[in-house]
């Protein structure tokens, strides 16, 4: 047995250590596979609290020692798949930079995984295109970071003639479109409708950046934040060929705190709201 030979113990002193752990949570946290034990679902949760322990413990360790607490603190930030990511950097830049720059890791993910690693602590926010739905039992809370109108995109070449007759130039064209279960892709759909406009779908993305990859690639047009048009067309070499702030794409910081502490969210937030967001279409 592995664990015995590196914590120097008995294989039976450790089963004897895990079966009174089981009997003190009310639910084993290992689960037998053939000859192989894997964790079972309440021993990755407590798996991730006891890391956090021990991370807490180390710190707590080196600043008795006369260790210094000076270099960058962590945030955990959750990126919903369908965020646009200039967005993301563009809300999260502030809080790499100045006096108390800290180090920023993200995770991208769905919106119920996302929501469920804020639960347990993995992450200190998650920044979403919606909001977090009601319902959940979740001690969480959306913070509006602000909204933002859409533009359509196209290569450059050709571009012209799509914008001339916008948005009438959109019908039977190609289109690359959020994948169907996004709710920017309901606002499109609604939109479309509304005008009579019944585009070619050649692609369905989760992901905004592989969306506008394709984009790039003259694949078909595409609809991205009015706020970042001129990072769009700088980054994925296109032109505008319309806009349409009646579509607002609304972006949320959930975090599991009512009143934001955390000295970095609260930067971020209040640059994103102050700067980004404000009195843009």
């Amino acid at each position: 047995m592995q664990a015995a030979e590196v914590l120097h113990l008995t294989p039976q002193t450790i089963s004897g250590q895990l079966k009174l752990l089981d009997e003190a949570i009310g639910q084993p946290l290992f689960l037998r596979s053939g000859r192989r034990l894997i964790l079972s679902e309440i021993g990755r949760v407590v798996y991730d609290y006891a890391d956090e322990i021990f991370s807490i413990g180390a710190e707590l360790a080196n600043v008795v020692r006369g260790g210094s607490l000076d270099g960058p603190s962590t945030l955990n930030v959750g990126v919903l798949n369908s965020m646009p990511k200039l967005v993301v950097e563009r809300i999260v830049a502030p809080a790499l930079v100045g006096k108390d720059a800290i180090h920023v890791r993200c995770t991208e993910a769905n919106l119920e995984q996302l929501l469920a690693d804020l639960a347990i602590h993995r992450l200190d926010l998650v920044l979403s295109d919606q909001p977090m739905p009601g319902g959940l039992g979740l001690r969480a809370y959306n913070h509006r970071l602000g909204e933002s109108g859409l533009s359509f995109f196209a290569q450059r070449k050709g571009a012209a003639a799509l914008r001339r007759k916008f948005p009438a130039s959109l019908d039977q064209a190609p289109m690359l479109l959020p994948s169907r279960n996004s709710a920017l892709r309901r606002r499109l759909d609604d939109w479309f409708e509304n005008n009579d406009i019944a585009p070619e779908v050649v692609g369905e993305f989760d992901d905004s950046a592989l969306l506008k990859a394709f984009g790039e690639a003259g694949v078909g047009i595409f609809a991205g934040p009015a706020v970042i048009e001129e990072e769009i067309c700088r980054m994925y070499r296109s032109s505008v060929i319309g806009n349409a702030p009646e579509i607002q794409e609304t972006f949320y910081a959930i975090s599991p705190e009512r009143k934001l502490k955390h000295s970095a969210v609260v930067a971020i937030t209040d640059v994103a709201r102050k700067g980004l967001f404000s009195n843009r279409s």
